[in-house]
Order: C-alpha cells, then sequence, then structure tokens
C-alpha cells in the first residue's frame, strides 16, 4: 500500500517515509501542492499525509481540488499548527485526521490505521488465486486458511500481483509499488525478489503461481495442473 507524504522539510519527510516503512508501508515523498496534485493523477493514492505550512501556502486551500481528483483518499494532516481553531480550520476544510508535530510514531501509525478502517471507505473482498486467498484490507495472506508469511518486500509483491491476478503487471510498475517512486532498483533485485516469492508459494502448495510475461513483466494465475 502507497502513501503519499506532503512534507518541504526532508528530514521530516524521510523520518516519516522510514517509521510508516517499517510498518510495510511504501510511500512517495513531493514538497509542495502541484506536485502532489500530479503525484494524485498518476497514483490512486488510499492516504496522504499532508503538511499545512508549505512554500506555495497553507495546504488546507488545495484540500477541495485533492478531493475533487480523488474523492475517497484519506487525508492525515501532520503540522505544527497545534491550536484548537488550527485543527477546526483543518477538519472543516476536509481533512480525515489532524497530527500536531512534534508527534509520536506509533501515534501516526495508529492514526494511519484508523484512517484506513474508517467508514466511507470501501472493503474490498478476498481475492482467491488457487489455494491462495489476500485479505487486501488487511494486507495479509492465507494457504488453505493457514497464515503466509512473508517478509515486507515480499508481501508487497504479492499484493501488487493478486490485485491484478490475471493479468501481466510490469516490472515499472511493480518496482514503484515495491520500492516507491524514489526507489533505484536494479532489475535482479526484482528478479531474485520473484524467485522467492515462487519459491514460497511452491512450498505451501498454494496452488497459485507467479508466470513470466516475457518483455513486460510478471502475472499471478492458478497454478497449472
Amino acid at each position: 500500500m502507497r502513501i503519499l507524504i506532503v512534507e518541504d522539510q526532508y528530514e521530516m519527510a524521510k523520518l516519516i517515509a522510514d517509521r510508516i516503512g517499517d510498518a510495510g508501508y511504501v510511500s512517495d515523498h513531493v514538497g509542495d501542492i502541484p506536485n502532489a496534485l500530479e503525484a494524485l493523477r498518476a497514483h490512486d493514492y488510499p492516504l496522504m499525509l499532508l503538511d499545512r505550512r508549505l512554500p506555495d501556502g497553507d495546504a488546507i486551500e488545495a484540500l477541495s481540488t485533492i478531493r475533487r481528483i480523488r474523492p475517497e483518499i484519506r487525508i492525515l494532516l501532520v503540522t505544527a499548527l497545534h491550536s484548537t481553531s488550527d485543527k477546526i480550520d483543518g477538519l472543516d476544510a476536509g481533512a480525515d485526521d489532524y497530527l500536531a508535530k512534534p508527534f509520536d510514531a506509533d501515534e501516526l501509525l495508529a492514526r494511519i490505521r484508523a484512517s484506513l478502517r474508517r467508514p466511507g471507505g470501501r472493503p474490498l473482498p478476498l481475492v482467491i488465486v488457487g489455494d491462495l486467498s489476500f485479505d487486501l484490507n488487511s494486507r495479509e495472506a492465507f494457504v488453505a486458511g493457514e497464515p503466509l508469511l512473508l517478509h515486507k518486500r515480499e508481501m508487497l509483491l504479492l499484493e501488487t500481483l493478486v490485485r491484478r491476478t490475471g493479468r501481466a503487471v510490469t516490472h515499472d510498475t511493480l518496482i514503484e509499488e515495491i520500492y516507491g517512486l524514489s526507489g533505484t532498483v536494479q532489475f535482479d533485485a526484482l528478479k531474485m525478489l520473484v524467485s522467492r516469492v515462487r519459491q514460497r508459494l511452491k512450498e505451501s502448495r498454494a496452488g497459485a503461481e507467479i508466470y513470466t510475461a516475457r518483455g513486460i513483466g510478471y502475472l499471478i494465475r492458478t497454478a497449472r495442473a
């Protein structure tokens, strides 16, 4: 799952990206509203972390535009403006939640989880491929009802593929979804990651297999008998 961080202070953005990355989220970072709007048009982020004080002004003035582009996105304001009136202004302008700096990293993660669970978002059905099932809401995988334990990037690869079951996913899309826009990843790293997940699916008898779409990328579907 990818989260958009809109923060003009690089060190703060890196701190947030590292913390949510440890929790299994991929993040993209931009530093102003024009680049944020461009990113939102290009990618369907479920959540954005938005600073209010940006080089181009108060970000709450852009909330209506953000809502027009991505009506269902969750917006969590993360800002040094912490008075009660500041919070009211942000929430009334269209934000879903408001977190004042400095903040506790565990509280940030809790608010992210709460925002993604909040009613109004559309719960997604299980994706079933062979004996493999993937819960897109909790981002958990199961084989015949038993948890399939994978490392973070292995799970991100599996999630990206099962969201498009039966369709080829390009190398570029996989790299973006797994490593983020700022990641500088060699193709061989993706190839090795696919190999590991293939082996885990085989060992667990998931009945699902990752196939190579030559010149394009990879796809997942029910394993051939």
